[in-house]
């Protein structure tokens, strides 16, 4: 019985021992337990913010690189605009110089017709001679009745008289010349003239060829016949057709005048040559 009692006694004394050790035990592991997970807790917050930095960062960086090329594209895109303002300069500015040139040969081809009008002053006076501008050329026009008997295509002396002075004035100047013969619609029927045509041919055929007998150049003087196709005025009256009988000496343009056209030949260009005027008649 005693012994039974000592042996309970040393168990319960034993367990009584061994209950603050399992109890400390156990308190002290849970409060690692608390510290791990607190610094897991704050581990996995510090990782979270990382990665939104992350992400902040690689947002940023991707609107950059879009920036970049945006900005890359509207370089290029100026630099185009560049290219083509600076284009549009050069050709506004030879528009500009070609638009001074043409000026210059307007005024110079002004004072060389006042200079003409000038000279033929005289005649224009007297009624021998008038001054047209027709499609920008400018004409001498002689009356059929100062220069040739009706019905005739030989020159007569007063006629000789006016060419003379005329030719002397044109053959200074750097032009080519056409003769051009006009006739009313009255028609002729004679074995020299079958109709106007061969009249007014004959008539522009004859002032042309007195002109170079006085030392007008052959290659800068044609001839033409127009009979009744071009009146000047109307043929309903005397007046009119009396108008309509007449010698035209057109001023023909000068070749640096004309715009070149050479691009629009269907052949290979052509070897430079002089330019000549159609043949004279002879």
């Amino acid at each position: 019985m005693t012994l039974r009692c000592n042996r309970a006694s040393l168990v319960r004394a034993a367990a009584l021992a061994v209950l603050p050790l399992c109890a400390a035990a156990c308190g002290y592991s849970e409060a690692a337990m608390r510290a791990q997970r607190d610094s897991a807790n704050a581990m996995r917050a510090q990782s979270e913010a990382r990665q939104h930095t992350i992400d902040e960062l690689r947002q940023r960086n991707e609107a950059l690189t879009a920036s970049v090329r945006e900005l890359g594209g509207n370089v290029e895109t100026l630099e185009g605009s560049r290219g083509e303002l600076q284009r549009s300069l050069e050709e506004s500015r030879r528009a500009l110089a070609s638009a001074r040139a043409r000026e210059e040969q307007v005024r110079a081809r002004a004072a060389q017709f006042r200079s003409l009008l000038e000279q033929f002053r005289t005649m224009i006076a007297a009624g021998n001679l008038s001054v047209r501008i027709v499609r920008n050329r400018m004409v001498l026009v002689l009356p059929e009745g100062v220069l040739f008997d009706t019905g005739h295509a030989e020159v007569k002396p007063q006629g000789r008289t006016i060419l003379t002075e005329i030719n002397t004035v044109l053959r200074g100047l750097p032009r080519e010349f056409q003769i051009a013969g006009h006739t009313d619609n009255v028609p002729i029927s004679t074995r020299q003239f079958p109709s106007n045509w061969e009249l007014s041919a004959a008539r522009g055929t004859s002032v042309a060829r007195f002109m170079i007998a006085n030392g007008m150049p052959e290659n800068r003087i044609s001839a033409a016949g127009y009979a009744d196709t071009q009146p000047a005025g109307s043929n309903d009256t005397p007046e009119g057709r009396a108008q309509n009988r007449r010698i035209e000496i057109a001023l023909q343009p000068d070749l640096s005048e004309l715009p070149d056209l050479s691009a629009l030949q269907s052949g290979p260009p052509a070897a430079p040559a002089a330019p000549t005027a159609p043949p004279a008649a002879r």
